[in-house]
């Protein structure tokens, strides 16, 4: 792809990188797997099941890039009750259902990190999704032999008294030994976004359908097609050279 047809923001903020790049830190819903959609359908059903009459559109607006463990507090104030002990478990297994027979990729993910190797750049998968709910995605999509060994959720930063984004505790984990400053996030939210700025992380912002304000706002470099990641790593490579 040539350096003209991409963005060239982004373009200029991997060649201005304070440290050389050395791990690559992918989000998985709306960066990796179109699930946000679905996601969003099975929570709105389950929170007007409870009460909280909820369009999935509504949802997707409310809860995108949380966890379903941070979802609670939110939805027990609305209810004024608490929710069932096995409420976070129950619907985790009834999205995985739904993932493992209907999610796709996003366009280019399978070729962009096919591409990583080549690259010659280490990388992980890190989200707020469960590893079952992971399982089924990746499953479905046939991305599981690439992820396999590579991915990080929240539950298991949460396990040892940690936070889900947007916090940096999942980040963080994920990048394991390597400094902050080495490392690339790859993210589609807010919420995302937000916990890679407080793990000390550069980001990009990957918006499909709009120019990426809120994304930006939020201390992310926009872009917009998932193919113009290996040319913007390969940038990020050469500028520490």
């Amino acid at each position: 792809m040539s350096i003209g047809s991409m963005n060239r923001t982004a373009l200029e903020a991997m060649r201005l990188r304070r440290a050389p790049l050395e791990l690559v830190i992918f989000d998985c819903d709306g960066v990796l797997i179109d699930s946000e959609a679905l996601c969003d359908r099975v929570v709105a059903a389950e929170l007007t099941a409870l009460g909280w009459a909820l369009s999935a559109e509504e949802c997707s607006t409310r809860f995108i890039g949380m966890s379903f463990h941070d979802m609670c507090p939110v939805v027990e104030e609305h209810l004024g009750r608490s929710l069932p002990d096995d409420w976070v478990n129950a619907v985790v297994a009834r999205v995985a259902t739904v993932m493992a027979s209907e999610v796709e990729t996003v366009p280019g993910a399978r070729t962009v990190l096919e591409s990583m190797d080549d690259i010659g750049l280490p990388w992980r998968v890190a989200s707020n999704s469960s590893h079952l709910e992971m399982q089924a995605k990746f499953g479905r999509t046939g991305l599981l032999p690439l992820v396999s060994g590579r991915l990080h959720s929240a539950d298991d930063v949460i396990a040892r008294g940690g936070r889900g984004k947007p916090a940096p505790d999942l980040f963080l984990a994920a990048a394991g030994e390597v400094h902050p400053d080495a490392c690339l996030v790859i993210e589609d939210s807010v919420h995302g976004v937000r916990a890679a700025a407080a793990a000390g992380m550069q980001c990009l912002g990957f918006s499909r359908h709009d120019a990426g304000e809120r994304l930006a706002a939020g201390g992310a470099v926009p872009f917009h097609d998932l193919m113009d990641l290996p040319a913007l790593f390969r940038a990020a490579l050469e500028t520490g050279e």
